[in-house]
């Protein structure tokens, strides 16, 4: 008796992680993939005043031949505000992201800025640096 409700538990079981990850493989084909290439990813302020905001912008080019989305731009903290093109970046063309941050403390900083896409690449993070002098 104790031999046959294991062996059901087991089927049961097999059943279930065979179930979740068919539904998760069917679901992953569906997921169309663009491209994204980067003018840059990293932009370096150099000396910068204090209390007054710059902006960087980040070009990027769609190379594939599908639609390039561009679903979320997350920057790491509140002093940081980023614009980003919301329409989906045709085949060729190219979008921009601007990240302008506010330098309210003195001293050397690093930021960084998520980009989340629809590219094969995933999320890809951009960088703003410099130093902030007092004034």
């Amino acid at each position: 008796m104790r031999k046959s409700m294991a062996f059901k538990i087991l089927i049961a079981c097999m059943l279930v992680v065979h179930f979740v990850n068919t539904d998760i493989h069917a679901q992953a084909p569906n997921k169309v993939v663009s491209g994204i290439e980067w003018a840059n990813t990293t932009f370096d302020f150099g000396k910068i005043p204090q209390g007054k905001p710059v902006v960087a912008e980040f070009q990027f080019k769609n190379p594939s031949m599908i639609p390039l989305i561009v679903y979320a731009v997350k920057p790491s903290c509140g002093c940081t505000v980023a614009e980003y093109t919301k329409e989906p970046i045709q085949p060729q063309k190219t979008g921009i992201i601007k990240v302008t941050f506010d330098a309210k403390d003195s001293g050397y900083f690093q930021k960084s800025v998520t980009v989340d896409t629809n590219a094969g690449e995933g999320i890809e993070t951009l960088v703003i640096k410099g130093e902030v002098i007092s004034s």
